[in-house]
């Protein structure tokens, strides 16, 4: 393993807060004291209480107001993350074939989620190199078609679309809270609170439409098996009840209520897309102004962002720049481990200050110099 330099960045070029992962992301930590302020009204409590059904019907509420939900649209919560909803349409959304479009490593994930799966028939992958993104198209005999709105591994936003007759799945996980979408677009918007949406894992949220629903209870209908954790029609049950099937982590509800109160309070997702828009553009403007970086995403209307990803000329090892930072208390701006990319990748999420991102990149010119 090569030995990181010890370089001592001037406490001056600092971030005020150093933490830029792309998930789990940066939790403001006033709501971590506020959380800590509820004592035992609300940790430790059944989510069947009223305390907590009220955290519950407080992130519908405010999501429905977050993208203007039109009449019909529901509001769905399930444990396990975006990794469980993947399953779970496996079992009750997908009739019979699904097509998707893949652009990394998540998006992948979901398609192999159905490969193999005895009662549906062999999915149509579309898939682009990493760092492009695959244009929709209609996939003739696709009942389902699977889209990823923003690829966390890649630092890619995808383009979606309504194509044919298809149930529109997108997976929005790095991209709810900070970027907007039609919604009309859209049958199924999933995603999992621990990105953009500031709060922690282990629980995904649904946005269906009517026609969701509607193919939902179709499903549930039948003589198809599934398992109750991944019923999606357990899981609209249960939600329209303000609570989840199973015993959720408390902690992971309130911060995502709080999150979305404060987008909310602040000019909604219009709000939160500027921020994060602001400090992708900085990175992405340093980058190609530099003379060891480029952006990794080469088409500009593809680079996301919430998520950056920065290639590095080969004199300069990521693992270098990165774990000087690590040192200096600067943490988690380490490539997805599977591209295997000479690369940096940093968080643009709206808790991240645009003051921050201009002291990282500042601190990753000083470091380079030195090395």
């Amino acid at each position: 393993m090569t030995e990181i330099p010890k370089i001592t960045i001037p406490a001056d070029l600092l971030p005020e807060d150093g933490r830029f992962g792309a998930g789990p992301s940066r939790v403001r930590t006033e709501f971590i004291d506020d959380l800590a302020a509820t004592r035992s009204s609300f940790l430790g409590t059944s989510h069947r209480r009223p305390v907590v059904k009220k955290a519950v019907a407080e992130i519908q509420a405010g999501l429905a107001e977050m993208y203007d939900l039109p009449e019909g649209h529901e509001v769905v919560l399930g444990l396990g993350g975006a990794t469980a909803f993947w399953d779970a349409a496996v079992f009750g959304l997908i009739e019979n074939r699904s097509a998707h479009f893949v652009c990394g490593e998540f998006s992948q994930k979901f398609a192999a989620s159905v490969q193999g799966s005895p009662h549906l028939d062999d999915p149509v992958v579309i898939a682009a190199e990493y760092g492009d993104a695959p244009r929709p198209v209609e996939v003739p005999g696709a009942d389902t078609a699977a889209f990823i709105h923003n690829e966390t591994s890649t630092g890619v936003i995808a383009p979606f679309a309504r194509i044919g007759d298809a149930l529109v799945v997108v997976d929005g996980t790095s991209a709810a809270g900070a970027i907007g979408f039609d919604i009309e677009a859209v049958d199924a918007y999933y995603f999992s609170p621990q990105k953009a949406l500031g709060s922690e894992g282990g629980l995904w949220v649904g946005v269906l439409s009517p026609a969701a629903v509607e193919r939902i209870e179709l499903i549930a209908d039948s003589s198809r098996w599934i398992p109750p954790f991944l019923s999606l029609k357990i899981a609209l049950d249960n939600s329209r009840q303000h609570q989840t099937y199973n015993t959720p982590a408390l902690a992971t509800l309130y911060l995502l209520a709080r999150q979305i109160e404060l987008v909310n309070a602040n000019g909604g997702i219009a709000w939160a897309e500027s921020a994060s828009r602001a400090s992708s553009d900085h990175i992405y403007a340093w980058a190609e102004a530099s003379e060891y970086a480029r952006p990794f995403v080469q088409d500009s209307d593809l680079r996301s962002p919430t998520v950056v990803t920065i290639d590095l000329s080969s004199e300069i090892p990521q693992g270098l720049v990165a774990g000087v930072l690590r040192a200096n208390g600067v943490v988690d701006t380490e490539s997805y481990r599977k591209l295997g990319r000479n690369q940096l990748r940093f968080a643009t999420f709206p808790n991240i200050s645009l003051g921050d991102v201009e002291a990282l990149t500042a601190c990753i010119d000083y470091i380079v110099e030195r090395l």
